[in-house]
């Protein structure tokens, strides 16, 4: 039966009516706006970055809301380092916003970064438009291809409609399973196209992405039995253990069984610094006491770490030992990657050690108190080395050590966020200041990225504005993003810098002395500023201190300006050298404990 005309017309108007209806309930946004919804639905707070021609309207949707605030950085680098360390403080997702070409290759160092540390992160990157991607536009580059080796995905957006549901995965991968940034590249009119909005996706699913949680009982029961079994076992833990706020459990654990415990530079504050059972910070600037236990173990648990380089340091040094280890992370790929492993559990630390204490608590066997006793008088001989004393000299020049005590003893009580950047001062940092507490240290452990310290405290700063946030740098490292003192000043972010400035690139200048004969190539710093005419031009109080009489005055004055970013230019001995050391090539316990060992 043939439709005739009439029919046919109504039909049509029909449909149009319904489609005029399915738009009146649909709104229709822009992609700069869903993004916007989609940051609002992911209870983002705070958003830093620059503008640029690609994302312009995205700027415009910011421009439109009240919920965010947007932090305008002074270089792309810094806008990703300052989320990266509002991330390491507070455990939520940082957000970076830059533009195409140069404004993504800016930010590639950041989100390196964040990358090795393993650190939860979204980047915003802006794309030349669809149409022109691949013709060598202006301010165009494959930010997806370059990002590729250090983003734990990365996603190109080529329709508006897909930016919701885009959004929502790149948060779920970089908080959930180990941690990592995330990089969303939208070109410029996907950010312009109007498409309908469904609303943001309350769950995701992905099938080819599901990290596991729940570690191998069985496992687990395994490693319990033979670490209550060992004569001379050992904690040994890392970053994992914060990123996975798992430090009440592993402190729960640690006092069960009465092990000694050790952290690496990103763990610190995993376990109190002030714990008996804590035996410092190991690996290559580790004291003596945590890396001779290292290596004399017969069982180690590894918790959240990855036997890196820089903490055992030769690997076929350290196989040397018949030792037994456990190694709990919820990445299997970095179990095993560089040492073999007995006892592998793949999950959430946080899990497995609430599973370990459950099983403690529920089973008869006890550790061997009698071997346990003999192990802790081994360990306490190594402490009397006490590796870490100083010469304090003749009170005519700065010591850095005594900088760091000095901060530590003064802020030792309250809630105090040390952030640093790479070289001397941050091992300085990392040995001297007593951490309590974890998410208190805040450095580039993976990476090691000089420029980090300033736009990591300001990061920090916004998110604990009534927290005291110090810097602890070098006069080398300080100078990569001291144009950040400028954002400072506009955010009203008022950090405190502590600069141990020996007149050097420091720990190069070691490295020189120790295997090049003291063939200083490029280590001497020649043409530096005054910093304290600088901190004034940038709008914040400088101080320069030279003798150690005044290192404690200076320190309490820059404290009473809570509302002052204060720079304090602290003019350090230049010869002091960081110890202990293990160089390059050797064991772990092969150490230099101080000039006279070379």
């Amino acid at each position: 039966m043939e439709i005739n005309k009439a029919e046919l017309s109504a039909a049509t108007a029909a449909s149009a009516a319904s489609s005029k209806s399915d738009s009146n309930t649909v709104p229709e946004l822009r992609g700069a706006e869903i993004l916007v919804k989609s940051l609002q639905a992911e209870n983002v707070k705070f958003i830093w970055g620059y503008p640029g021609g690609a994302v312009l309207h995205i700027y415009d949707a910011l421009y439109k809301q009240d919920t965010m605030q947007h932090v305008l950085v002074r270089h792309e680098q810094a806008a990703v380092h300052a989320a990266d360390g509002y991330a390491r403080a507070t455990g939520d997702v940082g957000v970076a916003l830059v533009t195409s070409g140069p404004g993504a290759t800016n930010a590639v160092t950041g989100i390196a970064t964040a990358y090795m540390d393993s650190i939860p992160m979204v980047i915003i990157t802006g794309q030349v438009p669809t149409h022109a991607i691949g013709l060598d536009a202006f301010q165009e580059c494959d930010t997806v291809g370059i990002t590729r080796p250090i983003v734990k995905h990365n996603f190109l957006v080529k329709d508006a409609r897909d930016l919701a549901e885009t959004m929502k995965k790149a948060f779920h991968i970089a908080r959930s399973g180990r941690p990592g940034p995330v990089v969303v590249d939208i070109p410029k009119d996907v950010s312009f196209n109007k498409v309908p909005y469904h609303g943001y996706p309350e769950t995701i699913e992905m099938r080819a992405y599901n990290p596991v949680r729940k570690g191998h009982s069985g496992q687990i029961r395994k490693a319990l039995m033979l670490l209550l079994k060992a004569k001379r076992p050992y904690i040994y833990t890392g970053g994992g253990v914060l990123l996975s706020n798992a430090s009440a459990e592993l402190r729960t654990l640690a006092d069960m069984l009465g092990f000694p415990c050790t952290n690496t530079l990103m763990g610190l504050g995993a376990i109190a610094a002030s714990d008996p059972k804590f035996l410092g910070m190991l690996g290559m600037h580790g004291t003596f006491e945590a890396n001779n236990a290292m290596q004399s173990a017969d069982v180690v648990l590894a918790v959240g770490a990855r036997f890196d380089d820089r903490v055992i340091g030769n690997p076929k040094h350290f196989a040397q030992v018949e030792r037994k280890i456990i190694h709990i992370d919820i990445d299997p790929s970095s179990i095993s990657k560089r040492v073999k492993v007995d006892i592998p559990i793949v999950g959430d630390v946080k899990e497995v050690l609430l599973e370990m204490i459950a099983m403690i608590k529920e089973g008869s066997l006890k550790p061997d108190t009698t071997a346990l006793g003999e192990w802790w008088s081994t360990i306490e001989t190594w402490r009397k080395r006490e590796c870490l004393k100083y010469d304090h000299g003749k009170g005519d020049v700065i010591k850095p050590q005594y900088v760091v005590e000095t901060l530590w003893n003064m802020t030792k009580d309250e809630e105090t966020y040390i952030t640093s950047d790479v070289g001397q001062h941050q091992m300085w940092a990392a040995q001297y200041y007593k951490f309590d507490e974890p998410r208190r240290w805040i450095n580039s452990g993976g990476l090691g990225t000089m420029g980090v310290g300033i736009p990591y405290a300001m990061g920090i700063k916004l998110a604990k504005p009534d927290k005291d946030v110090y810097c602890v740098t070098g006069e080398g490292s300080v100078q990569m993003c001291i144009q950040e003192l400028s954002t400072c000043l506009q955010y009203n972010t008022p950090i405190k810098i502590v600069a141990l400035n020996n007149r050097y690139l420091g720990m190069v200048r070691q490295w020189q002395e120790f295997d090049y004969e003291g063939r200083y190539s490029h280590s001497y710093m020649d043409a530096l500023p005054n910093f304290v005419k600088l901190a004034e031009a940038y709008g914040h109080v400088g101080m320069l201190i030279e003798s150690p009489k005044d290192v404690e005055p200076a320190l309490r004055e820059a404290k009473k300006l809570k509302d002052r970013t204060v720079f304090m230019d602290f003019r350090t001995d230049p010869t002091e050298n960081v110890f202990p050391m293990v160089q390059a090539g050797k064991g772990i316990n092969e150490m230099l404990l101080g000039s006279e060992d070379l």
